[in-house]
């Protein structure tokens, strides 16, 4: 796999140096605080925050501010969305101002309460409106800013080649593509090729993103579309070494950290669990940490008796941290592989 050598290489943006080009993709209530400093340890390059609204964070809304909290990362990224250039340029003045060293607009998210707010992959219909929001984010900070896009809305506008040019014209310093339309969503496979598109239209950095989880699939994905880097979003279900372990692939290493016995795993699993109850408190850790329990579980017990019910439903963090234990102890339940 020679393509999959050079991720191990360290890239610049805009001045700041990301140690490795593997990264984790923000992914709206996953990659939080606590799911970031771990994908981090296990050797990720690059981890960046969840989406955060930026009307919401200009408005002071509750929860935004740990969302954008520095997690005492080396490089801290926030990824904001919006689709007023005032809230935009006050979101990225907020983040700037709780440490953020790169900015990254959304113009990617598919989701319909995001492009039916006109922002999202939305903002690639109007390209001209989008350039508005990029140009405002620029100016009102200092720091890096980057982009996240799709190919374009639909088969009938691939338009990211002149939106990433109109982009790095403005001063951005990065951009990402999903090779996939909004339209897509998530379905059928991510179109590597095409992100070689914007690579020719650029001279920035280019990130290819969609359907990567392993050394082969980053290696094919830089093969086929000449990008610098890689992100990596949906592999890291239930498994936060994924971008790790492909960086450590990279480079020849050995990836560390990964649990490797039941016990080790259901210690490790029981650690993000706290931890993300200490970050929201029990009630709201309760609720964000169930996807989470789910895909361990799934990925690495293959329980679907009363226990993973019980995880998942119960309101007793004891209670679930002893079933957590017991799922992942004796030969009865062999761990699965960490991959």
């Amino acid at each position: 796999m020679p393509e999959v050598t050079k991720l191990a290489s360290p890239l610049d943006v805009g001045g700041v140096t990301i140690r490795n080009r593997v990264f984790l993709a923000p992914m709206s209530g996953i990659t939080d605080e606590p799911f970031r400093q771990r994908a981090y340890a296990h050797g990720a390059g690059l981890v960046v925050s969840e989406m955060v609204a930026s009307g919401e964070l200009a408005k002071g809304r509750a929860g935004c501010d740990l969302r954008i909290r520095h997690s005492g990362l080396p490089v801290h990224m926030v990824q904001l969305a919006g689709r007023e250039a005032e809230h935009m340029a006050e979101g990225a003045r907020i983040a700037a101002g709780e440490g953020a060293d790169i900015i990254d607009i959304n113009m990617g998210c598919p989701a319909k309460k995001v492009t039916g707010g006109y922002a999202g992959s939305a903002l690639m219909r109007d390209l001209d409106h989008a350039l508005s929001l990029i140009e405002a984010v620029i100016g009102a900070v200092q720091v890096p800013v980057t982009v996240k896009m799709r190919l374009g809305w639909d088969d009938n506008a691939l338009n990211a080649p002149v939106l990433a040019r109109r982009a790095e014209e403005a001063g951005v310093k990065m951009v990402t593509i999903h090779g996939r339309t909004r339209c897509q969503f998530y379905q059928g496979k991510a179109d590597w090729c095409a992100i070689a598109r914007i690579k020719d239209a650029v001279s920035i950095p280019v990130v290819a993103n969609g359907d990567v989880g392993s050394p082969a699939e980053a290696a094919e994905i830089l093969e086929q579309s000449g990008a610098d880097a890689v992100m990596i979003g949906r592999a890291h279900y239930g498994a936060p070494w994924t971008a790790g372990r492909i960086a450590a692939t990279a480079a020849g290493d050995a990836l560390s950290g990964v649990p490797d016995s039941p016990q080790a795993m259901a210690d490790y699993i029981v650690s993000h669990y706290e931890d993300m109850l200490t970050l929201y408190g029990v009630e709201s850790g309760l609720r964000q940490a169930r996807k989470h329990l789910g895909w361990y579980l799934d990925r690495h017990a293959g329980v679907f008796d009363e226990r993973r019910k019980a995880i998942l439903t119960s309101f007793e963090p004891a209670r679930i941290i002893a079933l957590l234990h017991e799922v992942f102890s004796g030969e009865a339940t062999p761990l699965r592989s960490a991959a």
